[in-house]
């Protein structure tokens, strides 16, 4: 990333992007169809675990905030280390963002959001799981069905922003980093700025 610093800034995630078409395919060789193709190739998204095995294990998928408490969500993201947010900012947040959720008795253990302009272009956020649903495959489940209905959208540039550890994860799910030596840059405000206005 290209940045002027003058004060220390949180250290930069690696920008990941899907690869492929554009910059957003599940295999090398849709990259030569058009986007007519695309978009019929791209409602087929396969998913590891169907959302009946998922209900056979006690986890209800969800694809809208309806039922989401974001009390519940901002403890999940302080449980995992991000940092919790002003849940009014949260939920207008929530009501500009493509979602899938998990549920297991009432709250939500995976979750993952992507905002952007629904056509062109998404980003992916706030992909977490509970640390104590972990390593059960659930972040897989939710991120698999959020790119499976982005990609059915016709959206095909699907990027995120990843810690270090994680990005072997994001790379087993079709993400590259930067894939045909695109660069992503990230505008950063001040730290002091940050505290005042998160």
């Amino acid at each position: 990333m290209l940045t002027t610093r003058l004060q220390p800034r949180p250290r930069p995630r690696p920008l990941l992007r899907l690869r492929g078409g554009g910059n957003a395919v599940f295999t090398d060789s849709f990259k030569k169809k058009k986007s007519k193709a695309a978009v019929s190739c791209v409602a087929q998204v396969e998913v590891s675990v169907s959302d009946s095995e998922l209900a056979a294990r006690g986890f209800a998928v969800r694809r809208s905030t309806s039922g989401l408490d974001v009390g519940a969500l901002n403890e999940v993201f302080a449980r995992v280390g991000f940092p919790r947010r002003q849940e009014e900012r949260l939920r207008r947040a929530l009501e500009h963002s493509e979602v899938v959720w998990l549920e297991e008795a009432g709250r939500p253990v995976a979750f993952a959001r992507a905002a952007g302009d629904g056509v062109f272009n998404a980003v992916v956020w706030d992909v977490v799981v509970e640390p104590s649903c972990q390593g059960l495959g659930l972040g897989r489940a939710v991120m698999e069905r959020l790119v499976g209905e982005l990609r059915a959208k016709g959206v095909s540039n699907i990027a995120l922003y990843a810690e270090p550890r994680v990005v072997g994860f994001y790379r087993l799910l079709g993400f590259a980093m930067d894939p045909d030596a695109i660069r992503g840059m990230a505008f950063y405000r001040s730290r002091q700025q940050q505290n005042t206005t998160s």
